[in-house]
């Protein structure tokens, strides 16, 4: 590639006033004049934080693809952008992801860069930052943090997250003493990296894998292994490579490369989160995907990784089982193998030689872990634009299910009530929250896997029908159903459930109905009573009055699509 060819040149390679301007400012980096040569500007996304645990070891791993870019002849520039961390944000990191989108894409767009590499990890700084880079659509690549190692306990391993569920509910039942409980909260999260679960970080990072948008094998690698910082550094030196050869998201990203996505993410049991992510990125770069696409593509797909909270293993013993590499050479027969990564090849030349050395961790087609595991779309009078749920996370029985409402108007009323002696509540029961949407929590939190009454837990029953227009962690576990779209806040029906509704559930028939005549719905509509939540001002009032639904990815409606590298204007 020609000097005059770098995007970068239209700052470093100029003459006369704005060239001195753009080179002697950064001269005081100690920056030498070979810096400005017309090397490839490459800029270093990090989404690193202490505020946000999961990516608090990316300095040192920016550090590592420093070196790669610099011994490819590139010359490295790290930049921050807002970090999002999921386990801290209130009252959501979800009500961030694109405020942090719009930081990534003004940041890239604004800056002499030739091409970038995103440092993500914790859930919401994977789409944020790759949403953001789309709608520039410079030669980019992903390098995640990693998982951290098993949790130890008791002599057993424990997952992040998966297990916070499960000990909770145990200390709310009594069977968990407080002690226990302490213990177990300092043997969790035992080393740097994000949730070793197939919660959502983990799963965004077989997703990126499974798009072709970072080099082959790397979703897996625990963020403590020395092969995480050689990954990084070859990302460094691949980033050039793909600057010199102009290969841009949009021709990885494609519409094959989405379908894949959706069918990895049923083979390895990922969260229900990449929904609502996978369909924003998609938006970004002009992919046209609808909610039923999910289920269509997703919901035969075999579950093939043994791993929580859908099996009983941890990403770290994933990695040693040989990592997604394997599980996309199974599933080769329902992918778009052909089409292009972020390494120059293909997707069947990435995993042509793969390896399982652990078939307990992942299994086979032929012998599954579950025969079809992927997200079930549910739609009806009670969600007119769609509702999903992860059928390996749910029990078995409920999947088909008639019961009466017992509903939360918002997170408020349902922290004061659910565990009242009097709630008129059993195990036949359909626990309805309302309120919880992207306008109405406001950003969509992950309350949606609502905690039992402690009186339901106390009679050992530790699963009931649970709906919400809300998300739920990809850590979590229950029969769910999440994302009813229309939310409740704009008047959708799930507003209009009221205690004693008889609510009917059949995944296998893709149903979920109120079982409320529609003159009756009508009447309640007409005297609904909309209000407008709390108070909001700046980036919240913006999100509120421009977010989409569910659905749409829950983007902002004037983000969606690309705005491209070019800006025509000098600031000085």
């Amino acid at each position: 590639m020609k000097k005059k060819d770098l995007r970068s040149h239209e700052w470093f390679g100029r003459e006369g006033k704005m060239g001195f301007i753009y080179r002697s400012w950064m001269r005081n980096q100690g920056i030498p004049d070979d810096g400005f040569d017309g090397r490839p500007v490459i800029g270093i996304c990090n989404t690193w934080s202490e505020l946000t645990p999961c990516n608090a070891h990316f300095r040192e791993l920016a550090e590592s693809v420093k070196k790669g870019v610099l011994e490819a002849g590139g010359f490295p520039l790290e930049f921050p952008i807002t970090s999002l961390g999921e386990t801290m944000m209130r009252p959501t990191a979800m009500l961030f992801r694109n405020l942090a989108s719009m930081d990534a894409e003004e940041t890239i767009r604004a800056n002499p860069l030739d091409g970038v590499v995103l440092l993500c990890g914790c859930d919401k700084t994977t789409p944020s930052a790759l949403m953001g880079a789309a709608s520039v659509n410079l030669p980019t690549i992903v390098v995640s943090g990693g998982p951290m190692l098993n949790g130890k306990y008791q002599g057993g391993d424990i997952g992040s997250g998966t297990h916070v569920f499960k000990f909770s509910e145990d200390l709310r039942a009594g069977k968990m003493s407080p002690r226990q409980f302490a213990m177990a909260e300092a043997c969790m999260s035992r080393s740097q990296g994000h949730c070793m679960t197939m919660g959502t970080a983990s799963t965004m990072a077989c997703m990126i894998e499974a798009l072709g948008m970072t080099l082959p094998g790397g979703a897996a690698i625990p963020a403590a292994d020395s092969r995480r910082k050689v990954f990084a550094q070859l990302a460094g030196r691949r980033i050039v490579e793909m600057v010199e050869e102009d290969l841009k998201i949009s021709d990885i990203i494609t519409r094959e490369a989405v379908e894949n996505a959706i069918v990895v993410n049923a083979g390895v049991g990922g969260s229900t989160n990449l929904v609502i992510h996978l369909t924003a990125i998609a938006g970004r770069v002009g992919v046209k995907i609808e909610l039923d696409d999910f289920d269509k593509l997703g919901s035969k797909v075999p579950l093939l990784v043994n791993l929580l909270p859908s099996g009983k293993y941890l990403m770290e013993d994933f990695y040693y089982a040989g990592g997604l590499p394997v599980v996309i050479n199974e599933l080769r027969n329902m992918l778009h193998v052909n089409v292009m990564t972020a390494n120059g090849k293909s997707m069947a030349e990435n995993v042509a030689e793969t390896e399982c050395f652990n078939r307990d961790v992942i299994a086979t087609v032929e012998k599954p872990v579950q025969e079809a595991a992927g997200i079930a779309v549910l739609r009806g009078n009670l969600a007119k634009n769609g509702a999903i749920i992860k059928p390996s996370a749910a029990t078995q029985s409920l999947m088909v299910h008639k019961g009466k409402a017992v509903v939360f108007e918002n997170i408020k009323d349902f922290h004061a009530r659910v565990d009242d002696p009097m709630l008129e509540i059993d195990s036949d029961s359909v626990m309805v929250l309302k309120n919880v949407g992207p306008k109405g929590y406001p950003g969509m939190a992950e309350v949606g896997n609502m905690p039992l009454p402690k009186k339901i837990l106390q009679q050992g029953i530790t699963d009931m029908v649970r709906i919400s227009d809300g998300r739920m962690s990809g850590t979590a576990f229950g029969t769910v159903v999440l994302h009813v779209s229309p939310e409740s806040a704009i008047g959708g029906t799930l507003a209009l459930v009221e205690n004693g509704d008889m609510i009917e559930l059949d995944v296998p028939n893709r149903k979920l109905h109120l079982d409320v005549d529609e003159s009756e719905l009508a009447r309640r509509s007409t005297a609904l009573s909309q209000t407008d939540g709390e108070s909001a001002r700046g980036y919240v009032k913006l999100y509120i009055d421009h977010v989409q639904q569910a659905d749409q990815g829950a983007d902002m409606d004037f983000l969606v699509g690309k705005s491209g590298s070019y800006v025509p204007k000098d600031n000085h």
